[in-house]
């Protein structure tokens, strides 16, 4: 029996009506029982279709080789590849690493002439691809180039009586590389010493450390994360260069993976290939967690007045403004002057209406590829937002995949599965019915638009994410309070607030897609020719001059994000 003032426990006739179940409140009947959202169900798909082409290329790296052709690379030219792309990426992390944290340092810090004019113009690299920097430079320092012919002509010396740094070298390479992706590193230093205020400099100076050691011993370790995240995303390029080092003849992993495709057309290789560059990548990444281990960067207070430029005097000021201004001319101007003057004096052969196709082509690509991935970094990030749940995190990681990933492997892993779906199902038409489908996914636009999807959502994820976080969860709950549902929320309230974001990540991926070689090379539809593709074959036969026209259109087209990201820092900068 129970014991007085205790409720008898329940029958079991009782039982299904109790409201107490194991020690919990039980769900009240009319409460229907927790569903998936449409937002996870959407997001979650989406997710795993992004990370498809990297499985693949996993899949078919542990794939049994049905030939003799990796193995050959492996005995051959694998160490050469190895070393080449291990040397390439340390140099331009070297080069991109000093010059991406030194011009933020004395442009946030430091007072010379000209300060404010170089602060906008050190992004301006960002605008000019590797590749078109790399046949720039070559034109100019070449044997044939006009400074080498001038040097001749001054000196009365032949070719081989006298000393000039060869231009297509390994050295060479880095060298182009790290001048246009020292703006990563420059830009995520910026924003770190911009946060840490004037009190840390302010101490040391006190202490007796003149600026340079400031910025040594305090200022450069306070901002490791973001030279870190600077310089993964630098390597992270350098890995997936592929027009520079074909173009100065080294040898690495892009090269080799496009020559296995192409050359050899084994595609088990290349997918070896393409999984080795994988683990580049990763080892990479996991190394830098390794080093930063649990250790804290961020300042022990966020309410702090900006720093304060120290004016210098002298010529401290020319020292900064010509270390400032070097990167600026070797990056963009030299090679975009080189460019203009060879659209003037030579041009593209091709009349407009052969020309014009090329264009259309990669606006084409670019406008889709920056619509579908806009939208579709929308939907991962209104599903985030709304429903805060470790899938959509984890849907979010490994939609963000794809940018760390070369566009050649990308492009491996897109067309290997493609051509097994196109193959089998052009059989079973065959079989069927008597007729051949060819290839219907893997031979057309759709497989590249893909490709590009998979490489460019990260930043296009980016960007949108970043718009939403400035506006307040209470704008959103304030319209449910008022009767309005989650959609018609978003679409009335924060939609309208995010649409500068929305076009900013639109333009990114834009400028991304007209930019992209390697993924565009391997996968592109027989006779459908994009600017990039035609930059690269003409500077492939030596046709500089008549490249110049295409690769300034391409430049054009990336100084638009350039100037909206200027835009944003200056309207940041005055907010603060």
């Amino acid at each position: 029996m129970a014991a007085a003032g205790t409720p008898a426990p329940p029958t079991a006739s009782r039982c299904r009506a109790s409201p107490w179940r194991n020690g919990k409140p039980a769900r009240p009947p009319n409460r229907p029982r927790p569903h998936l959202p449409v937002w996870t169900l959407l997001a979650l798909p989406l997710a795993a279709l992004i990370a498809a082409p990297l499985a693949a290329v996993l899949a078919a790296a542990a794939a049994p080789a049905a030939g003799d052709a990796f193995r050959h690379i492996a005995a051959t030219t694998l160490p050469e590849m190895l070393a080449n792309t291990g040397l390439l990426a340390l140099l331009v992390g070297a080069i991109a690493g000093s010059a991406g944290a030194l011009t933020a340092w004395l442009v946030t810090a430091c007072r010379f002439p000209g300060r404010r004019v170089l602060d906008v113009a050190l992004l301006l690299p960002m605008a000019m691809p590797a590749y078109v920097c790399a046949y720039a430079y070559a034109w100019l320092l070449d044997v044939a180039g006009p400074v080498q012919s001038a040097l001749r002509a001054a000196t009365g010396l032949r070719w081989g009586q006298y000393w000039f740094p060869e231009i297509r070298s390994l050295p060479g390479a880095a060298m182009m590389l790290g001048m246009v992706l020292y703006p990563y590193v420059h830009l995520l230093c910026r924003t770190a010493f911009e946060q840490q205020g004037p009190a840390l400099l302010e101490a040391s100076r006190n202490l007796g450390l003149t600026l340079p050691r400031s910025f040594l011993r305090l200022a450069l370790p306070m901002a490791r994360p973001a030279l870190v995240g600077g310089l993964a995303l630098v390597l992270m390029e350098t890995l997936a260069d592929f027009g520079t080092v074909q173009h100065f003849a080294l040898r690495t992993f892009t090269t080799g993976l496009y020559e296995a495709w192409f050359g050899m057309g084994d595609r088990g290789a290349a997918s070896r290939l393409a999984a080795c560059l994988m683990g580049l990548v990763a080892l990479l990444l996991a190394l830098e967690a390794l080093a930063r281990g649990g250790r804290r960067f961020h300042p022990t207070t966020t309410r702090q007045p900006p720093l304060r430029p120290v004016a210098l005097p002298g010529w401290k000021a020319a020292a900064a403004l010509l270390a400032c201004a070097l990167p600026v001319t070797l990056g963009f101007l030299v090679p975009a002057g080189v460019l203009l003057h060879l659209m003037v004096e030579v041009g593209d052969p091709l009349s407009p209406t052969r020309f014009l196709p090329y264009a259309r082509n990669s606006l084409v690509l670019a406008g889709i590829a920056g619509l579908l991935a806009v939208a579709l970094a929308a939907l991962l990030a209104w599903a985030a937002r709304l429903h805060p749940r470790p899938t959509l995190r984890a849907a979010r990681r490994i939609a963000g995949l794809g940018y760390a990933v070369p566009g050649s492997v990308i492009a491996v892993g897109t067309l290997v599965p493609l051509g097994l779906f196109d193959n089998a199902l052009d059989a079973w038409m065959r079989a069927r019915f008597g007729i051949g489908t060819g290839l219907l996914l893997s031979g057309g636009i759709a497989a590249l638009v893909f490709a590009y999807l998979v490489r460019f959502l990260a930043v296009a994820l980016a960007s949108v994410e970043a718009g939403l976080a400035r506006i307040r969860p209470s704008l959103r709950e304030a319209a449910r309070s008022l009767g309005a549902g989650p959609g018609a929320a978003i679409a009335r309230v924060e939609w309208p607030l995010a649409r500068s974001s929305l076009l900013g990540a639109f333009l990114l991926v834009f400028v991304d897609t007209m930019k992209e070689l390697p993924a565009t090379l391997l996968i592109r539809p027989f006779d459908f020719d994009t600017l990039a593709v035609r930059v690269h074959s003409l500077a492939s036969d030596e046709r500089l001059a008549e490249a110049s026209t295409t690769a300034l259109l391409i430049v054009l087209a990336g100084l638009l994000p350039v100037l909206l990201l200027t835009r944003a820092m200056r309207q940041t900068g005055r907010d603060g």
